[in-house]
């Protein structure tokens, strides 16, 4: 009987440890989502509204087509049956918005693949230095970050500029005629210079994260097989790297696609990307339902894909197992 009472308060004991650490599970899960919640759904759900509603000459300057304090629930709910898809008809008309999401993707995409292929002899390089390098090696890679972002963006003026640095240091070798400076600044040229030396850190560091796990002996075994360097580095080190050179793509080509301040500073004026576009529409022709639509699209465009790959790929883990 003693012995049963003992028992009790035993258990009772390890079912109020279990139900803590549940509760502790729950708030760790609960701050991303609720992060999330805040700062990104509720302002795209904030868009989506103004992208439906009507242009109009005021403070904010768009009539909303519903307003959830003054119809409530249910008159919210009766007048989205009226809500009108004309502001994105009206960029399927107009090829400046079409032209701009495909410059856009293009000039994002091809600079993820210049930074890919700076980036990885970069981070190969230093997985396979001294390890007692790696740290001062790490930190030159992450140094340009204490730095304002824009601060660096605005040096390239002054390196691409027809009197910059760059032409000065052509001229003094021979290579450019001092009459015919190189015309680099406010061309595409120079959006893409700007977006590599840019994002370049955010390609480097998880492509070195994924290096540096990387078992030697892998590649050891596979020159005992009779592999040679290149084949074994295709083989063995590629593939295995590959979640590095996922996530380095990623964090390169999503920013790019709607980057603002390389563009406007670098790019002349046939430089064409959606972000100038977006502020263009925002701050000068105050035309927000039009500019909401043009961001929600932007959006649409970077998630689908990224959804359906990161399901591709749960599906072929699933395969695996």
């Amino acid at each position: 009987m003693a012995a049963i009472e003992v028992a009790a308060p035993a258990a009772t004991g390890a079912e109020t440890g279990a139900r803590t650490a549940a509760l502790g599970r729950l708030l760790v899960l609960a701050i991303p989502y609720a992060w999330t919640l805040f700062f990104f759904l509720v302002p795209f759900l904030i868009v989506v509204k103004i992208s439906f509603s009507e242009t109009a000459i005021a403070i904010p300057p768009y009539t909303p087509v519903f307003d959830f304090a003054v119809d409530g629930i249910a008159g919210t709910i009766a007048k989205l049956g009226e809500l009108s898809l004309a502001t994105y008809e009206f960029l399927t008309t107009d090829s400046l918005y079409w032209r701009s999401y495909l410059s856009s993707v293009w000039i994002a995409g091809m600079s993820t693949v210049i930074t890919l292929a700076i980036g990885y002899p970069l981070a190969y390089g230093m997985a396979r230095s001294p390890r007692e390098w790696r740290p001062m090696l790490l930190m030159m890679v992450i140094l340009p970050f204490w730095t304002s972002f824009l601060i660096r963006v605005y040096a390239w003026i002054g390196i691409l500029s027809r009197e910059g640095l760059l032409n000065k240091l052509l001229i003094s070798i021979g290579l450019v005629d001092p009459a015919q400076p190189l015309v680099i600044l406010s061309t595409t040229t120079a959006v893409y210079i700007g977006i590599v030396y840019s994002y370049l850190p955010f390609m480097v560091l998880p492509l070195y994260a994924s290096l540096e796990k990387l078992d030697e002996t892998l590649l050891e075994a596979a020159a005992d097989l009779g592999c040679t360097p290149w084949r074994a580095f295709w083989q063995v080190t590629f593939p295995l790297s590959l979640p590095g050179v996922i996530a380095g793509c990623f964090l390169v080509f999503i920013p790019s696609v709607g980057e603002f301040v390389i563009p406007d500073l670098l790019g002349g004026s046939e430089t064409l990307m959606i972000g100038k576009t977006l502020w263009t529409e925002f701050f000068n022709n105050r035309d927000w339902p039009v500019a909401s639509a043009v961001a929600v699209i932007l959006l649409l465009i970077l998630v689908i894909p990224i959804v359906l790959f990161q399901n591709q790929q749960a599906k072929a883990q699933e395969a695996g197992r």
